[in-house]
């Protein structure tokens, strides 16, 4: 190894460990000077040392690192077991955290430099998030929990035991594609439901929108519509919440239709990417003429990974995969459009992985993509209906005018884009 690599490589070590020491000592910053375990400084050698063990491994072998991690170990132990009798605190995680940053220095001195740093900034940013992570853990309930668990028991499990093949005459039936798209599609909505579950609707309706837009738009839109009917002072500020929701589920199609058929990106994008700008533009200006931010809904989203979502959200994909599939073969791919509008009354993720797993085989990418948008636009109108229905007049015009909006500049950047193709 060359000087300047080796001092490359040091640098990177003792940076790890004044990240995460940076982390240690901010949060025990009131502690009196000698008071605690480890800090900033203390943080750093310890990265430090691990890139001079993991540096002299070419020389001594694994067994001076080794020695030297459990030395260090028994050090960090001690110390944390006299501050433990003085604060009545007895958790560990400063030992677990210098280890893992010695861990780290050594990987920085003899393997992957990026990963190390890597390693160093995720370690920093688990041990920040401690309210984060502790507030989630207060607020999950066991019936999340267990179905959590459940879901990742037959993923995990049973997803390797599923036939990877067409179980059915016309091809279009797949039990090991269908549930990883499932539990896919899950996780993705899992992800808003926890910003919900963390966050709440503390930090705003557009936060809450935004959040929710990656759940269920629609469950969401109709949240905000039956509120605005007890705080009608909010309609406008409340439809501007959905209208984000509206921007999030497109962006979300577009993210879904894309990775599964990367050769859609530019016709979906035609269509989508307007719409989302008609839907933020429209949720800034109603955000600005809606008032107060303190009118927020407590939103009632369902767990993603509820076992009877998800089978139910398994069953809707493989009915529409199966009726595409026999409506293509029978009557040709202009079926599809029937299909897209009927599905966009339920749900737009279903009928967006059922098409996009076609495009570029059973059907071209344009009307692969054409059906998606119907499908989108199908699934606005309705949530404008559902605002008209349960919602103040103010709230549904309001969602109405932002859905227009979007709809309106989507089918301008579709149609603009057909003119220029060949």
């Amino acid at each position: 190894m060359e000087h300047l690599e080796a001092f490359q490589r040091l640098a990177v070590a003792l940076a790890i460990g004044l990240l995460v020491g940076v982390e240690r000592g901010w949060r025990e910053r009131e502690v009196r000077p000698g008071g605690r375990t480890a800090g900033l400084r203390t943080f750093g050698l310890t990265g430090f040392l691990g890139g001079i063990a993991g540096t002299l491994h070419s020389a001594t072998g694994p067994f001076l690192p080794a020695t030297i991690a459990f030395l260090l170990g028994l050090v960090y132990i001690a110390g944390k077991w006299q501050e433990a009798e003085e604060d009545d605190d007895y958790s560990i995680t400063t030992v677990v955290a210098a280890l893992v940053v010695f861990c780290l220095g050594v990987l920085a001195a003899v393997g992957d430099v990026v990963t190390a740093a890597a390693g160093g900034v995720v370690t920093t940013a688990v041990l920040a998030a401690r309210d984060r992570l502790h507030g989630f853990l207060k607020g999950l309930t066991w019936i999340e929990l267990r179905s959590a668990l459940v879901l990742l028991a037959m993923t995990v499990i049973a997803l390797p035991l599923l036939p990877d093949r067409a179980l059915d005459p016309w091809g279009a039936l797949n039990p090991y594609s269908l549930w990883l798209l499932t539990i896919t599609i899950a996780a993705l909505s899992f992800a808003g439901y926890i910003a919900i579950k963390t966050l709440g609707t503390s930090h705003g309706v557009l936060l809450a929108g935004a959040a929710g837009g990656l759940v269920s738009s629609t469950a969401l839109t109709l949240s905000f519509a039956r509120y605005s009917k007890d705080a009608p002072q909010g309609s406008t500020y409340l439809a501007a919440g959905a209208a984000i929701a509206g921007a999030l589920s497109c962006g979300r199609v577009l993210v879904i239709g894309t990775a599964l058929s990367p050769s859609m990106l530019l016709p979906l994008a035609a269509g989508l990417i307007p719409a989302i700008v008609g839907f933020v533009a429209a949720a800034i200006l109603w955000a600005r003429r809606g008032g107060s931010a303190q009118n927020v809904p407590h939103v009632q989203l369902k767990n993603p990974f509820e076992l009877s979502t998800v089978i139910s959200f398994a069953l809707l994909l493989g009915l529409i995969s199966l009726i595409s599939k026999i409506a293509i073969d029978h009557v040709g791919a202009s079926a599809l459009y029937a299909v897209a509008a009927i599905s966009g009354l339920v749900d737009v993720d279903a009928i967006t992985l059922s098409t996009a797993r076609l495009a570029g085989s059973t059907v071209t990418i344009a009307t692969a993509a054409e059906v998606i948008l119907i499908a989108v636009a199908v699934n606005v109108a309705t949530k404008v209906a559902l605002a008209f229905t349960a919602g103040s007049r103010p709230y549904a015009s309001a969602l109405a005018a932002a859905s227009g909006i979007a709809i309106g500049l989507g089918a301008i950047g579709h149609f603009a884009l057909l003119s220029i193709l060949p």
